[in-house]
């Protein structure tokens, strides 16, 4: 690798130090959405976006972006982004990583700018994780043109709406729909992002091409039984809520696993909760993610299946609701090219193909144009996790492969 492109890989990884600390707490590393944090890091990213000779402003959303004109004023843009925002006790790379990059790719590609049949555009997004309301893609649905209004009364743990947190930060919720672009706008949507998964790791691999991004589906499950006296109830007598999702959560991962998707049990509560009492209730989250709409659906039918008879053979009864969905995406077919040209431009004749196990703003994206990933290696595939951790040279790896894909796109343009 050139000895200027680690170099930047330095420079990149420093102020992925520098913007941590502006979001550093006792308790670890959290930046959320509309918060002082925030407010905090968009100047930041606006002044290593202006230095890369872009001009920049932050939208009607609270993302901060960054523009460089093509071989004239006004042409459609190629967009290079990431988020900013992190869940709680966060690392210091998922998503500031790929901000960074793009932004240092847009330094390295000013001069030649003049060349290119669109104009590059960076992307910061302000929410991505959806920690403080619940909603994820915040940032990129506002610039795709999906934001729904209704998100605006949505409350943090504070019982701050939506709303009234956009008026505190200077915005105008009224003004929402201004942040986003039309399809006729972009030339296409290009992301970098750590791997959060050990695939790349196990394969000694420092890039990969991502082919799609998981569809996911999420669910509160609740299991009703009965609350007697611990001690009073014999065993033949008991209708034990936790007994039943005890079994759901081994019957989750068992039919999952053996049929190819991924789900988790992130969260169970017992009721009433008294040491001395059976549970009456248990409420419980269902994560279900796939590599296709139809196998996640399809193991979700397998699981209902199954939790529901699991608890009828003990009086049991089970209440599903849905609380969130995102399709599956695939990547274009074009933008894969670029990327796989990208990764060969480092050396590597042969690509490894794979796709995301976790949500992206370029989920959101595809609705307005088509999208291509970039994947980095991380340790150990840790990620949410302060041992979050990347090399130099990785990441001087990855500038070099997001230069020549995007420089291959605007060949193919």
């Amino acid at each position: 690798m050139s000895a200027d492109a680690l170099e930047a890989a330095r420079r990149i990884m420093a102020d992925c130090d520098r913007i941590a600390a502006i979001s550093a707490r006792e308790d670890g590393i959290e930046r959320t959405y509309l918060t002082p944090e925030h407010a905090r890091h968009n100047p930041v990213a606006a002044e290593l976006m202006t230095a890369a000779g872009m001009r920049t402003w932050q939208d009607a959303a609270g993302n901060q972006r960054g523009r460089l004109e093509g071989s004239r004023e006004g042409l459609p843009a190629l967009v290079l982004a990431s988020h900013l925002d992190t869940v709680p006790d966060a690392g210091r790379y998922d998503g500031i990583l790929g901000v960074l990059l793009a932004v240092e790719t847009v330094a390295r590609l000013r001069e030649r700018a003049a060349e290119l049949p669109f104009a590059l555009e960076v992307v910061a997004f302000a929410d991505e994780e959806g920690t403080r309301f619940g909603v994820t893609l915040l940032g990129s649905r506002a610039l795709a043109g999906t934001w729904e209004p209704e998100w605006f009364d949505l409350p943090d743990a504070d019982g701050v709406t939506m709303a009234e947190a956009f008026a505190s930060f200077g915005l105008d919720p009224a003004r929402i729909d201004e942040a986003a672009l039309r399809r006729e706008d972009l030339a296409g949507y290009l992301e970098v992002h750590i791997e959060q998964g050990p695939f790349l790791e196990a394969a000694d691999r420092p890039l990969g091409v991502v082919t799609s991004i998981a569809g996911a589906r999420r669910f509160a499950l609740t299991i009703h039984g009965e609350a007697r006296h611990a001690g009073g109830t014999p065993y033949e007598r008991r209708r034990d809520a936790l007994i039943g999702a005890s079994r759901a959560v081994l019957d989750i991962e068992r039919i999952a696993r053996e049929h190819g998707a991924i789900a988790t049990v992130g969260r169970l509560e017992a009721f009433p909760g008294g040491v001395n009492v059976v549970p009456g209730r248990v409420e419980m989250s269902l994560d279900l993610r796939a590599e296709t709409d139809r196998l996640r659906d399809e193991v979700l039918e397998r699981i209902l299946e199954r939790v529901r008879g699991a608890c009828a053979e003990r009086r049991l009864t089970l209440d599903v609701e849905q609380i969130h969905a995102a399709p599956a995406v695939r990547c274009a077919p074009r933008l894969m090219d670029a990327v796989r040209a990208g990764i060969r431009a480092t050396g590597d004749d042969e690509p490894m193909e794979l796709f995301s196990r976790a949500g992206h703003d370029a989920m959101a994206m595809a609705a307005v144009t088509d999208i291509g990933m970039l994947f980095v290696r991380c340790a150990d595939g840790v990620s949410h996790h302060p041992d979050e951790s990347v090399t130099v040279e990785d990441v001087a790896v990855a500038l070099q492969a997001f230069e020549a894909a995007v420089l291959h796109t605007a060949g193919a343009a």
